[in-house]
């Protein structure tokens, strides 16, 4: 069985012609299934000036910048352009009210001023190979699903540790095709990444939240690092005498600009896409997982909102917690709206009954395929209430919920310690114990840095009431009995006490107590509101619903392994490509404006201009720097002046997603023209279902960047890095 699925995935790849605009395409396939169809709408290039093993090729100019965004190399002194969002938590870690570089912007002007941001790394893959047959290796269709995934993750740890031997490289192994198909990728970390230049946010992130997935669009969303390695060139932990990295490829910096119809290819790392899924994964979504989840995020949104509105100190704190909050909640508004603006559900139910009926014509087919979409139907329905109890859980436990909580469980491994050596009859390890402290009193600093007390007890009201009236009774956990008891089901008299009595309410206290752990602390510390509170809800998960969601992902894994080859043997004339899953892809399309509703069609470029219209001092979001405004009214635009202005960003009908944040946009030539930040609204659905009428995604104009560096920082010396093209 396991021979024919994969025969007919490799039958579907084999056919020549790939879907225009649509896709996510791997690199080094590209010669064989997509190259000519690139060079038929205009790039000027060959598939191995874009990926190469023996040679450097674009590929080597992209990397995975932190753990999850794209950047590129425009120098060959090490200098890295991104996304301001992506750079949000690193230029907030070094922001305060006396150095305020969120609103003011930052910019070295040398080496020696650029800043350190510890933990930041960012990865080059070296090369990649399809390893299915060696992952597959052993693996009958007579074995249990359960010895199967043992079997294929014992060939997956020794193709990774048999790859990487006695190399400084690390090594990730991932499915593509859900599980037909295994491709391996060796990559090189580099640990030394230093703050260059970020233009202030009330550029970086103009137009905030009420813009964000939003054309037209006037966001100069870059922030600048540069990669330092050691003398040798090679990977390093900071160290003053690393130097700057010099890459084997960087990319131009095309001047040229971009009009109607001219080919863009975004080279990136797209995290997660679900384009094959059956229709009722998009009603468990519509339907109940995702309204459910706006409201929540809505609640902590309008509450951050409020006390950020009413301190500055306060702004800058919950700032990069608040973008976090607000990015997916406006997607998943958008992500519901778009599907049924596309009638999506409905179509995927068109798509399943002609693929039911092509399965059950033949007896060998139905055999295998017959009953795939009536075991989903089944799964499907008892997967959703799980699947919403655990979404809830961790919006509660971890996705910028309750603080305080989240804090108590920093001292979790401390007290596994403990418990292990005392089942054990040991004494703890001394010298782990005083390690893992250091990185816990480490993290408290990080957490009272950005904390404010009236949001997270207002927060924690909020998210403890929602969770009692919106999860069914089978999913609560313990602490409600509690409340029920203690408080008399009053959740704020609760929450009163929580803060009260919990060690976890002051830096100090926390400190202190993490100095002085010891065996006879784990009483003081199961006793704390705030670890019961944590606990209680992680037990939950744990016990229950963690269970059940990884039994019914095995069951949903195989379902979904077998509906993909199925549809490929039923689409024998469409080329598939694989879903995103954060590894290297090549996404092309072109240039193009769009209709978005009834009466309005969108151009396919903004600019300078724009912004001064959007220009509301009121309004936070919408204040314009004083010296951008200058630079307007006297004209001084320089070489970046186009038509009376300056160009500031672009769409095209490139498929993108969330990953593909900073990626390079390139011309036909293979040069620099824009960085990738964002969808516009209307196809925001994409990772569901392309729609090239609407999907576009929109990137920075690399000339505005230019400008900004230029004119408005001051900073033109980074110009001379770069190789630029006029």
């Amino acid at each position: 069985m396991r021979r024919i699925l994969f025969g007919l995935m490799v039958l579907a790849f084999l056919l020549p012609q790939a879907k225009a605009d649509e896709g996510m395409w791997i690199p080094m396939l590209l010669k064989k299934y997509n190259i000519e169809q690139m060079q038929e709408m205009g790039f000027k290039l060959t598939a191995e000036d874009i990926y190469s093993v023996n040679e450097a090729s674009l590929k080597d100019a992209v990397v995975i910048f932190g753990g999850g965004c794209t950047g590129e190399l425009i120098s060959d002194k090490g200098l890295l352009i991104t996304n301001h969002h992506c750079g949000y938590s690193k230029i907030q870690y070094h922001s305060s009210v006396e150095h305020d570089y969120l609103t003011n912007g930052f910019w070295a002007m040398s080496q020696e001023e650029e800043l350190v941001n510890p933990g930041l790394t960012v990865t080059f893959l070296k090369r990649m190979e399809d390893v299915t047959e060696q992952v597959m290796h052993g693996v009958t269709d007579e074995m249990s699903e359960l010895d199967q995934s043992k079997l294929i993750q014992k060939n997956i740890s020794a193709i990774k540790k048999d790859a990487v031997k006695d190399t400084h490289y690390q090594a990730v192994l991932k499915p593509f095709f859900n599980g037909n198909q295994y491709f391996l990728f060796i990559n090189e970390v580099f640990k030394d990444v230093r703050l260059v230049g970020a233009p202030p946010s009330a550029i970086g992130k103009f137009g905030g939240d009420t813009d964000n997935w939003m054309w037209p669009r006037h966001t100069g969303d870059f922030s600048m690092f540069r990669i330092y390695a050691d003398k040798n060139n090679q990977p390093a932990e900071y160290s003053k005498d690393n130097v700057p990295y010099q890459p084997q490829k960087h990319f131009s910096v095309s001047m040229k600009g971009v009009e109607e119809g001219d080919f863009t290819m975004v080279f990136g790392y797209p995290g997660s896409t679900y384009e094959y899924v059956p229709s009722y994964h998009l009603k468990m979504l519509t339907e109940t997982v995702n309204p459910k989840l706006i409201d929540v995020r809505t609640e902590k949104l309008n509450i951050l909102n409020r006390y950020q509105a009413a301190d500055p100190k306060v702004r800058i704190q919950y700032a990069a917690k608040n973008a976090r909050i607000s990015n997916s909640w406006k997607r998943w508004i958008g992500e519901n709206r778009g599907l049924e603006i596309l009638d999506a559900f409905a179509k995927k139910q068109v798509y399943e009954k002609s693929f039911n009926q092509w399965a059950t014509a033949d007896e060998s087919r139905a055999e295998i395929y017959g009953n795939l979409l009536s075991n989903y139907k089944k799964l499907y329905e008892e997967y959703t209430p799980y699947r919403l109890a655990k979404d809830y859980i961790l919006e509660i436990s971890y996705r910028n919920g309750i603080e305080i909580a989240s804090l108590a469980n920093k001292l979790s491994p401390l007290a596994t310690l403990y418990y292990s050596a005392k089942d054990s009859g040991i004494e703890a390890d001394k010298e782990k114990i005083s390690s893992l402290k250091e990185q816990i009193k480490s993290d408290v600093e990080l957490f009272f840095k950005d904390y404010y007390q009236p949001i997270d007890k207002e927060i924690s009201v909020k998210l403890l009431a929602m969770y009692l009236a919106n999860i069914p009774e089978e999913f609560h956990p313990d602490i409600y009995s509690k409340i029920d008891k203690k408080f008399k089901g009053d959740i704020n008299k609760y929450v009163e006490n929580l803060f009260n009595k919990s060690i976890f309410d002051n830096k100090e206290s926390v400190l202190t107590f993490v100095d002085e752990f010891s065996e006879k602390s784990l009483s003081k510390l199961e006793k704390d509101p705030a670890y019961e509170l944590y606990n209680s809800f992680m037990n939950l998960y744990n016990d229950k619903v963690s269970v059940k969601d990884k039994a019914m992902q095995l069951e949903l894994n195989k379902l979904n392994k077998a509906y993909m080859s199925a549809q490929m043997a039923f689409e024998s004339d469409k080329v598939f490509y694989p879903d995103a899953n954060f590894t290297l892809r090549v996404a092309y399309g072109k240039v193009a404006s769009y209709k978005a509703r009834d009466a309005v069609r969108y151009e396919y470029y903004t600019t300078l201009d724009g912004i001064m219209e959007k220009d509301n001092p009121d309004i936070y979001d919408y204040r314009v720097p004083e010296k951008l405004k200058e630079l307007h009214r006297n004209k001084d635009f320089g070489k970046y002046e186009v038509n009376g202005t300056v160009p500031v960003c672009f769409i095209a009908t490139n498929h993108t997603t969330g990953g593909n944040s900073g990626s390079p946009v390139l011309n036909a030539e293979g040069q620099l023209i824009g960085v990738n930040f964002d969808r516009a609204w209307e196809g925001v659905m994409s990772d569901l279902m392309f729609n090239p009428d609407q999907c576009r995604n929109i990137s920075l104009d690399i000339r505005y960047v230019l400008f900004l560096i230029d004119k408005f920082a001051g900073a033109g010396y980074l110009l001379d890095e770069m190789t630029i093209v006029e």
